[in-house]
């Protein structure tokens, strides 16, 4: 017999963060997420996301055994910015079983509607764009590295027969600096010396003007990427909330900023991949020991992770991606980095997938948004 709760205590949140570390048992690509950051991600007061939107948790269960979960989320910033009613889903983890599946499914469309979404349900999402999302279809012999998703095979067949058809598709490059075509670094200082011809020179992030250098990255960011589908602007608690965590682990050689005549214009932010410490982190507990094995893990770390590269409308094509690619590619090699990923790159951004194939970046990984009226 099935039965659906909704989260609504902190016990069952602990259930709900907690169902995947089940699931995934044994599964030798699985990484569990931090206990702490996830509780505080999905808890309103906690994460700034929930000053404008709404999410909604609920575990599935049968004969008393937990099954499934799923977040429904009324995301009000997206349908403000894109004028529309739609609702998302996020957070989804289901055993194989397409009742289970359906169930979840119904109860946040059911959720949704309630809230006023009329259009369609999205995802999934964790809970927005700007967080980890996509369901990853394609490159399941691969652990995911930092900040991105991981799943079974068969939840893509969840999701279809669930009544839900493609958004859009995300891929992920392996770039390896055993094979990479390294014209762009023999090219760089001509590139350089050409932006500077313009007025355009690129730097590392400043830490010690940290709070002034994310203002200004905030604002690249919500201009170049207003053209990706899905986008929603970061509000300024959300951005700072996310640079806030990001400074634990960065390296200002990885945080490149593109100026002209003193604007930022541009930048690239890499990261090196915690996942492969966190692995090693049992259940996503920080206590008694995990923080010493990630502390630990993260001196081992040997790949970065690409995961914002973008430039203002007005100044691409004039070579500046390629010195950001150039850039973090040599301060990889002077780390001892066996290479890194560059996701996610939308399908259809012709421009962007050209430029880190003709690198010999391999395409491994796709992810995948789905939606379904609701």
């Amino acid at each position: 017999m099935i039965s659906l709760e909704k989260v609504d205590n902190k016990r069952k949140l602990k259930e709900f963060i907690d169902f995947p570390h089940t699931l995934y048992e044994g599964d030798a690509q699985y990484v569990p997420e931090l206990f702490i950051a996830q509780r505080d991600l999905l808890t309103p007061g906690k994460h700034p996301f929930h000053e404008h939107s709404e999410v909604q948790l609920f575990m599935v269960y049968r004969n008393n055994t937990l099954k499934g979960r799923i977040a429904a989320i009324l995301n009000n910033n997206h349908n403000t910015f894109n004028t529309t009613k739609d609702g998302f889903f996020g957070f989804f983890d289901c055993v194989d079983e397409q009742e289970v599946a359906d169930s979840l499914f119904a109860e946040a469309s059911n959720w949704l509607k309630s809230k006023g979404a009329t259009n369609n349900m999205i995802g999934p999402v964790n809970p927005s764009t700007n967080e980890p999302c996509g369901l990853l279809v394609e490159g399941f012999d691969k652990p995911p590295v930092v900040m991105t998703t991981y799943n079974k095979p068969y939840y893509a067949r969840l999701i279809e027969n669930a009544g839900f058809g493609k958004k859009m598709d995300m891929l992920a490059y392996d770039i390896r600096v055993s094979t990479l075509n390294d014209r762009s670094l023999k090219l760089q200082d001509a590139l350089l010396n050409r932006l500077k011809t313009k007025d355009i020179h690129i730097r590392a992030i400043n830490m010690k003007d940290f709070k002034n250098e994310v203002a200004k990255i905030k604002e690249v960011y919500n201009l170049a990427w207003d053209d990706n589908s899905g986008f929603v602007p970061f509000t300024d608690s959300e951005f700072n909330y996310m640079a806030k965590d990001l400074k634990l682990i960065l390296d200002p050689g990885f945080c490149l900023l593109a100026e002209h005549k003193g604007r930022v214009i541009g930048f690239a932010l890499a990261l090196p991949d915690i996942n492969q410490a966190l692995r090693r982190v049992k259940r996503g507990r920080l206590l008694p020991f995990g923080i010493l094995k990630l502390l630990l893990g993260i001196r081992k770390v040997n790949y970065m992770r690409v995961l914002a590269l973008g430039v203002i409308d007005e100044y691409r094509k004039l070579g500046i991606e390629a010195c950001f690619y150039a850039s973090i590619i040599k301060r990889s090699m002077d780390k001892n980095m066996i290479g890194g990923e560059a996701s996610w790159i939308l399908e259809h951004n012709a421009l962007m997938n050209k430029g880190i194939q003709n690198i010999n970046g391999v395409a491994y990984k796709r992810y995948r948004i789905y939606q379904k009226q609701l």
